[in-house]
């Protein structure tokens, strides 16, 4: 039987190819809810949900086609300082949320900076990367 279209909470511990635990429900003690196949989540978790059994505990590999897609180097962007007020003080590492002229939020990393320019990285951070996640559906209505 389709979950698609219910109401699901899942337990699920995500890792990357080497093995590093990237994201985890249980570690938050709190299930993850979302609606099956609703665009909610990444479509292969999606897809790894919507057959499965109440009780039942799956592991999945998604690529990034399924998961957060390729890198994309059209979404780094070199700017000069000047661009951004206040960029001067921000280390390289920085997670910052800028906002697209339609004031959507861009979240994007600081990959590089020097004395004129700050490079931003606009890219998920999963991006690119194959993922496993082992998957407890615990309810589905």
């Amino acid at each position: 039987m389709s979950n698609e279209g219910k109401s699901v909470k899942v337990h699920y511990v995500g890792t990357l190819d080497d093995g590093s635990k990237f994201d985890s429900s249980r570690d938050r003690g709190e299930p993850l809810a979302f609606t099956c196949m609703a665009g909610q989540m990444i479509p292969g978790f999606d897809a790894a949900v919507r057959d499965m059994e109440v009780g039942e505990t799956k592991t999945v590999r998604l690529e990034p086609a399924d998961a957060y897609g390729e890198r994309d180097e059209h979404k780094v962007a070199k700017l000069k300082l000047s661009m951004l007020p206040g960029a001067e003080n921000v280390p390289v590492g920085a997670h910052l949320r800028l906002a697209t002229a339609e004031g959507f939020p861009m979240p994007c990393v600081v990959t590089e900076k020097d004395d004129e320019t700050i490079t931003l990285d606009m890219n998920h951070e999963l991006a690119g990367q194959a993922l496993t996640f082992e998957i407890e559906l615990l309810e589905a209505k």
